[in-house]
């Protein structure tokens, strides 16, 4: 079914970049945007994870640099089944988080020093699970061809802007092609957001409380990260909104257009819907899955690492 969902995806995202290119310079244009399309499709497979996290400058940790956070998606991992991700760190102030990679054997997750600062251990592994949930499901894929392949509308959209009104250009509608093509362009990144079903992610929050065991912890942690979405600007997502859809929560600020096509379903409605989960889990309840170190719940939180390092004092979030 993934496989399925990521072809007719592809094919949309090609016809449509077609389509742009046809208003902009004709077939000649078209034919032009289909073999970047080819291009593009090739490239975002093997390489659009790596772009997404080159996008939001996100960091690679280990056991050493960030023990506890790296302990957890370790575990989870483990617990789920899972080929051991790599993880990343962003250094961005608001908590969020999402995964990435074409497949289970070749993906990564990232928190923001946001989450890793604000939200406590067992919110953490919660929000954790969810995204290793994303990796499982093989939505993973699917996500970073979306941002990749949208971000590329809109830059044929800019070149719409600049080029398309050469009298040379081959355009079969003129003026009102490049109109047509201009306006296509920034609404693609919402289309394909909306082209990714919301149920993915009631999907992604049932079986991430699965693996952690603590269904009202992911709650918890999505009502966190939805109030600080409205409140801390998120600029890289901003800048690049076909990549909203990738974040547990919508990164936005709400100040945009972007938000009239949600990409994401109410919070509201999904910790309800964890917290009928954690009813049905109380008759028989799954321990969570923990890192190695005692549980710490978070106190003061120190502006650098996340963890303990060998005989080192404690430092990070859940110290």
């Amino acid at each position: 079914m993934n496989l399925i969902r990521t072809a007719m995806l592809l094919a949309f995202m090609t016809a449509l970049f077609m389509a742009v290119g046809f208003l902009i310079g004709g077939k000649s244009g078209m034919m032009i945007a289909l073999l970047v399309a080819a291009v593009m499709n090739f490239f975002s497979y093997w390489n659009s994870d790596r772009m997404v996290l080159s996008m939001y400058r996100a960091q690679e940790v280990d056991e050493r640099s960030a023990p506890e956070y790296y302990g957890i998606v370790r575990d989870l991992a483990k617990y789920a089944g899972l080929p051991m991700p790599k993880v990343y760190v962003i250094d961005n102030p608001q908590p969020n988080a999402f995964a990435t990679g074409r497949n289970p054997e070749n993906a990564a997750v990232a928190a923001s020093t946001g989450l890793l600062h604000a939200l406590t251990y067992d919110e953490v592994a919660g929000v954790m699970a969810h995204e290793l949930a994303h990796i499982q499901n093989r939505d993973t894929l699917t996500m970073t061809l979306t941002a990749t392949l949208a971000g590329a509308i809109s830059m044929l959209g800019n070149f719409a802007f600049f080029f398309g009104g050469n009298r040379e250009n081959n355009n079969p509608l003129g003026f009102i092609g490049v109109l047509v093509a201009m306006i296509v362009a920034p609404l693609a990144a919402m289309i394909v957001q909306m082209a990714i079903s919301r149920t993915r992610e009631y999907s992604a929050d049932r079986r991430g409380a699965e693996i952690c065991g603590q269904p009202l912890s992911l709650a918890s942690a999505l009502a966190k990260i939805s109030n600080f979405a409205h409140q801390v600007p998120n600029e890289e997502a901003e800048r690049n909104p076909a990549t909203a859809h990738m974040f547990i929560i919508n990164p936005l600020s709400g100040e945009r257009m972007d938000n009239l096509f949600s990409t994401h379903p109410a919070t509201e409605n999904r910790i309800a819907a964890l917290q009928r989960m954690a009813g049905e889990m109380s008759a028989v309840s799954t321990p969570p899955v923990r890192a190695d170190n005692p549980v710490r719940k978070s106190r003061s939180v120190p502006p650098t690492g996340w963890g303990r390092g060998g005989s080192e004092p404690p430092k990070g979030p859940w110290s």
